[in-house]
């Protein structure tokens, strides 16, 4: 009686094992396609990402670095700083009969009514650019910045002053800014010249000191004071960012610490700095932003944010041809001094005209009140602006 059990047993495996096999194959299959980190890797984006022992061993999903942030509330927040005029209303010129006179001829009534729908206008602001990775810092905040070099009290704020006082006159301004725009808050900036271009060529002959990075150290503590972001500044010289930005990268590989550069000093003319206005064009932009995008991408960064200096037409050539990034964001920076109405000018002019990404507004706490009964612009001022700046720089 046993045998016989256990021989009819046999019977239905063997009839049955094929079909049980190849089901099983099927759901192995399903699953690896459904939830690839079954089987030790995890798709993210389209990129297959391979798992080290400690991801292997803790139930923590990969996440991409290329995850787009809320294009929703980007949106928004960019056509809220376009600060666009309303578009004009468009009308039409409509003609009714309303009657006839005493000879009989018809009483028209002429009238002009608004377009329906009313024609779309076209605005420079806001720029249509690739979206920013995830921790993006603008638009969604402004940056207030403190500009200069620790050795000098000539060339800005950032080194007029001891450091309580200057912090605490930075504060003052961040504080004026996040009260004048509370939909935007603002965060403090040290802006730090690491690069300085110089009147004399030095002993390789390209015009332009590079900082002790003990200098650009005590920058980097100075600003963990107070929480605040960090821009290096480059000030090229007769040299060139390929040759300068790269000697940074130990700095740029910090999630706080961000580039600025300087066209008014790149003299690809071989006239010394101070004598004329320098040129920085597209290629060396993009040069630039790509080099930043590597070092992002490379360490799992958020976006960096990269500064360049502008106020007159030939500082910055061929502008329809700088790229911003997902990784990078680029500020335009109107850097001009004077009075309110030349100021706004050359913000009008070479900014506003020739749109890249964001803009930033330069002010001088000496030169913008040189001329009699001038003062410096306010926040509520600059804020009336199109585009509204979300970088601003004291000097």
């Amino acid at each position: 009686m046993k045998k016989a059990l256990v021989s009819k047993i046999k019977k239905m495996f063997s009839e049955t094992h094929f079909g049980f096999f190849l089901v099983l194959i099927i759901l192995c299959a399903t699953l690896f396609f459904i939830i690839p980190e079954f089987f030790g890797n995890q798709i993210t984006n389209g990129e297959k990402v391979e798992l080290n022992e400690t991801q292997k061993t803790v139930d923590t999903p990969v996440v991409s670095n290329i995850l787009p942030i809320d294009t929703t509330a980007y949106d928004k927040k960019m056509m809220e700083l376009a600060n666009n005029p309303p578009d004009p209303i468009v009308y039409k010129t409509v003609k009714t009969v309303i009657g006839k006179d005493k000879k009989g001829k018809d009483i028209i009534k002429t009238e002009k009514i608004p377009l329906d729908p009313q024609p779309v206008r076209t605005h420079l602001w806001p720029v249509k650019t690739v979206y920013p990775n995830t921790g993006a810092i603008l638009p969604f905040s402004r940056i207030v910045a403190y500009y200069g070099n620790l050795y000098s009290k000539n060339m800005g704020v950032l080194g007029q002053y001891d450091e309580a006082t200057m912090l605490q006159k930075l504060d003052a301004e961040v504080k004026k800014w996040t009260t004048a725009d509370p939909a935007t808050p603002a965060i403090p900036a040290l802006h730090y010249i690491a690069v300085v271009a110089q009147g004399s060529a030095g002993q390789d002959g390209k015009y332009r000191a590079r900082m002790p990075f003990t200098e650009i150290d005590k920058v980097i503590k100075i600003a963990e004071k107070i929480n605040a972001i960090v821009f290096l500044d480059i000030q090229v010289g007769f040299s060139n960012l390929q040759t300068e930005v790269p000697l940074l990268e130990k700095y740029l590989k910090m999630p706080q610490v961000h580039l600025g550069v300087d066209p008014e000093f790149s003299m690809k003319s071989g006239i010394r700095p101070g004598k004329i206005v320098g040129t920085l064009d597209a290629s060396d932009i993009n040069f630039t932003a790509n080099y930043l995008a590597k070092i992002v991408k490379e360490n799992n960064l958020p976006p960096k944010i990269l500064i360049i200096h502008r106020y007159t037409q030939k500082m910055v050539t061929n502008y329809k041809e700088i790229k911003p990034l997902p990784e990078v964001q680029i500020v335009i920076n109107m850097d001009g001094w004077g009075g309110a109405a030349k100021k706004m000018n050359t913000y009008q002019q070479f900014v506003y005209k020739e749109p890249v990404q964001f803009t930033g507004f330069k002010l001088f706490y000496k030169n913008d009140v040189l001329e009699k009964d001038t003062v410096m612009m306010t926040p509520s001022q600059l804020l009336k602006l199109n585009p509204k700046p979300i970088y601003i720089q004291y000097q």
